[in-house]
């Protein structure tokens, strides 16, 4: 059984990241495994490397990502097409998308050398912004898809379509539209339902909606929705996994789809979905 080659990538800009990256680096060395760098984690030790998140994604067979979950969702937007398997070492505060933490980072290495670890096949989202029928904007997303007002307080009409059929129309802060994965992030906060990584489902919440009977609706992952404002609407603002801005003008359609690749999340043997629930979300059990 070959060991596969490790890209190591840290957010830099963390807290400890310099020696949990030192201690890795000789982790990894005393085991045999070799391993590329991304040039701003090699930087944090001293060390020199050209290469790039991209780069890493091309060449490697396991990425090994130092920090929270905001620094695995901008690792698979840099990763483009090129889509490995993740590894999350926390360096966050919560850290879904993370399996082991740091004061545990040489588990990682164990788990890695012994290939110790599952992967969760994570669905991706396929967000393209359409402008009198041709494309202005492509987005992958690991969590979400969110429209919003941008930093205006106000609320935005948009209207809802499942496979061609209407849904409803929104009057509301925003839409989310989430994966199973992104159901325990902002949508969670907004008041959706916390979604296991196999449903098979995708979720839309409304962002503070005006109408009370607008709930958040569970779809099938092999439905596509479009999402258009009202007319009369102003531009509104559409954001996938929180990263760049797309100014969406009246008469867009934004339409939503299952990617055609997953992203493999690595985690740890044995340790199930509600497990990480109860550890994450601080579940004790009764709270009568």
């Amino acid at each position: 059984m070959s060991t596969p080659l490790i890209g190591l990538i840290a957010h830099v800009g963390k807290s400890g990241a310099a020696p949990l990256v030192e201690t890795l680096v000789t982790a990894l060395t005393k085991k045999s495994i070799h391993f590329q760098i991304e040039s701003e984690t090699a930087k944090l030790i001293g060390l020199e490397s050209t290469l790039t998140s991209h780069d890493l994604g091309a060449s490697c067979d396991l990425l090994l990502v130092l920090g929270g979950d905001g620094t695995i969702l901008r690792v698979l937007h840099n990763l483009k097409d090129q889509i490995k398997p993740i590894f999350g070492v926390n360096l966050g505060a919560l850290g879904f998308l993370t399996c082991i933490s740091a004061s545990d980072c040489l588990k990682a290495v164990e788990c890695i050398s012994q290939q110790n670890y599952t992967l969760s096949q994570r669905t991706l989202l396929d967000v393209t912004v359409l402008r009198e029928g041709e494309v202005v904007a492509q987005r992958r997303g690991l969590n979400d898809a969110v429209i919003s007002r941008g930093e205006l307080s106000r609320l935005i009409k948009l209207e809802a379509r499942i496979d061609g059929a209407l849904l409803t129309q929104y009057n509301a802060d925003g839409l989310i539209i989430s994966t199973p994965t992104g159901s325990t992030a902002y949508s969670l906060s907004a008041g959706g339902p916390i979604l296991t990584p196999d449903s098979g489902v995708f979720v839309i919440t409304p962002i503070c909606p005006h109408v009370l009977t607008n709930r958040s609706v569970i779809v099938s992952d092999r439905s596509e929705l479009e999402i258009s404002p009202c007319e009369g609407q102003d531009k509104v603002y559409l954001t996938v996994d929180g990263q760049e801005l797309v100014t969406i003008k009246p008469g867009d359609t934004i339409r939503i789809r299952k990617a055609s690749q997953d992203l493999p999340l690595a985690m740890l043997p044995n340790v199930t979905f509600s497990e990480v629930l109860c550890q994450k979300l601080k579940w004790s059990g009764s709270a009568l």
